[in-house]
């Protein structure tokens, strides 16, 4: 321990200049703590009740299965959501996350003292998948390193990320089997593994699509330019006037992206009104 402590608080070090330098660090410092050092204790496993999460929304329960690897091991997977990590999956643990509807990008690396990739570059990629959801919906999703369902889920396409591997879709059926999910003891977040899980993503989900959303249409708009100058229907800026030029027609990617904007305007309206209704609004004295 008196060697590895040194080490972590480097590791540290250079993952924080990395973010500073605008590079993109996966890393679990402080998180990643195995079930061989840190065993599961949390309650056995158990529903949500319905009126913990919004139906509107999607529920995603993630579980691992005890094997005897899994409880010698040292550090566990990280398990990101939109490319944002919320928790390290112990040997024998569940929880989950309360998402938007849509397009999720699920993935899993395995860190090394913490440190699992830089950009695009993985230490170790476990899983990298999208998962499409829909409101009202519940999904479970497996993680064992030595063992595959027995069955595949019948809705996924063979070819599909989570349809094989390590993290893989399974039915409500298959996961309440005695020796799956039931087995398993809530991922409890504390100060030697602290986890962001077992709540509501869905404001960060509608963040992150708006963006994503924002981006292809600013990619839009500049190949939309690119065609309309080859079609003769952009003027060029002169250079004695530098305020002038441009299309000579309306752009459509300008107009999705006001509406864009108009809809995420609306949505932070409505997450206003929302947080005063749950604090009761504002009294004044």
């Amino acid at each position: 321990m008196k060697i590895r402590v040194p080490f972590v608080k480097s590791a540290a070090v250079v993952a924080c200049f990395l973010v500073l330098s605008g590079c993109t660090v996966y890393q679990s410092i402080g998180k990643s703590v195995g079930g061989f050092l840190h065993p599961v204790s949390g309650h056995d496993f158990v529903h949500i009740d319905t009126d913990q999460w919004d139906q509107s929304n999607a529920l995603l329960y993630f579980y691992r299965t005890h094997s005897q690897w899994a409880a010698d091991e040292i550090e566990s997977p990280s398990v990101y959501i939109d490319d944002k990590h919320y928790f390290n999956i112990r040997n024998n643990s569940f929880t989950w996350l309360e998402v938007s509807p849509g397009e999720r990008h699920i993935a899993m690396r395995r860190p090394l003292l913490g440190l699992e990739g830089l950009n695009s570059f993985s230490l170790s990629l476990i899983a990298d998948a999208t998962l499409k959801v829909e409101s009202g919906k519940i999904y479970y999703l497996r993680y064992n390193e030595l063992e595959e369902p027995s069955r595949p889920h019948p809705d996924l396409d063979p070819e599909h990320p989570l349809a094989s591997g390590e993290l893989q879709l399974v039915t409500r059926e298959y996961a309440m089997q005695s020796d799956e999910i039931v087995s398993t003891l809530f991922l409890n977040s504390d100060l030697l593994a602290p986890n962001h899980a077992a709540t509501s993503i869905v404001e960060v989900n509608e963040d992150t699509d708006y963006e994503k959303r924002k981006l292809a249409l600013e990619q839009e708009r500049e190949l939309e330019i690119e065609r309309l100058q080859q079609q003769g229907k952009y003027e060029e800026t002169s250079w004695f006037w530098p305020f002038g030029g441009g299309p000579t027609v309306p752009l459509e990617a300008d107009r999705k992206l006001k509406a864009l904007e108009q809809e995420y305007a609306q949505l932070e309206l409505e997450r206003e009104r929302r947080e005063e209704a749950e604090s009761g609004g504002w009294w004044i004295f």
